[in-house]
């Protein structure tokens, strides 16, 4: 059987350039070899921002008054990853493909009463090994100020102030997409902390192995003093080596040798979109730079010629 996944990530503004290039597909070329770009023209909007996230967060802020406070390491946006595993796709189709999808959308307006204006993008990427959809929004609660005046705050924490909220998350959107018409099963919960968004991602593209993966969770020791950094090392790699290499299920092994080689050819990807980000500052620096010489230049032209006409 197979499960109807909704998955949540946060981000601060630092991380928004990034998952727009992701997510609106603006790179040229993807070391993830999941991503097959000649398949990239299937993919399609519900939603489609017109400018980076960055803006499309400081204009909605602004035409809808948003409060809260908001500060560097706040997180401002929060991104659901919609999914299933491919064989359900496979057998549901095109058409239903893309309904479930839109049916997700709706649900996605209606929790929490978040309303359409606060998502920012919508995207489904029909270009990698499963279907899925990102779902980029605003966290907004609806409020009142100290005068008891109706106001929308930007406020990631209280969104998801409950401990149970992504059980809650879960239930809701698992009741909401049966009800649709979808044959699902509700995506379990695991009493050990759940994968990140990225790892949760890549472990639908195996599907015959996500009940078994749902309860993995390596604990890795507290970092101590540097000089106690081998030992650490050792203590990682014996945990790896006993929890996932060893087991006797073979399917498990493979999936660790794939997302092995995934998690490395994304930390590449991610290594030069920094390195590019990086030389880009650099650049725009120097530019800035040089215009200031430049300006400075002119003017000691200016006097030295003014200072020459007075002589003569």
């Amino acid at each position: 059987m197979s499960y109807a996944i909704i998955r949540n990530e946060k981000y601060k503004r630092d991380n928004l350039k990034g998952i727009y290039r992701h997510n609106e597909r603006k790179n040229k070329n993807y070391s993830n070899k999941n991503i097959d770009i000649t398949k990239s023209y299937l993919n399609y909007s519900i939603k489609s921002p017109q400018y980076s996230y960055e803006k499309e967060f400081d204009i909605i802020k602004e035409k809808y008054n948003l409060k809260g406070q908001i500060k560097t390491v706040s997180n401002i946006v929060c991104e659901y990853i919609i999914t299933s595993d491919r064989e359900f796709f496979e057998s549901i189709g095109e058409k239903e493909t893309k309904r479930y999808f839109e049916t997700a959308y709706k649900f996605v307006c209606e929790y929490k009463n978040l309303g359409e204006q606060y998502i920012l993008s919508a995207n489904v990427h029909m270009d990698e090994n499963t279907p899925h959809l990102h779902l980029v929004f605003i966290p907004v609660i609806h409020t009142t100020d100290r005068k008891g005046n109706a106001i929308d705050k930007v406020a990631c924490s209280e969104f998801w102030k409950e401990k149970d909220s992504y059980i809650q998350l879960q239930n809701a959107f698992y009741s909401y997409i049966t009800q649709n018409g979808f044959n699902l099963e509700r995506g379990k919960s695991s009493s050990k902390e759940h994968l990140s968004m990225k790892d949760y991602k890549e472990i639908t593209n195996y599907e015959k192995t996500k009940k078994t993966l749902e309860d993995i969770k390596i604990e890795l020791p507290n970092v101590p003093d540097i000089k106690h950094f081998g030992k650490l090392t050792v203590k990682r790699d014996e945990k790896i080596q006993k929890e996932i290499i060893e087991p006797k299920d073979q399917l498990i092994k493979q999936l660790y040798s794939d997302n092995k080689k995934l998690h490395c050819e994304l930390e590449k990807q991610v290594n030069l979109i920094d390195k590019a980000e990086k030389f880009e500052s650099e650049k725009q620096t120097i530019l800035q730079e040089q215009s200031k010489l430049e300006q400075k230049y002119i003017k000691l032209e200016k006097n030295y010629n003014k200072q020459t006409q007075q002589l003569d």
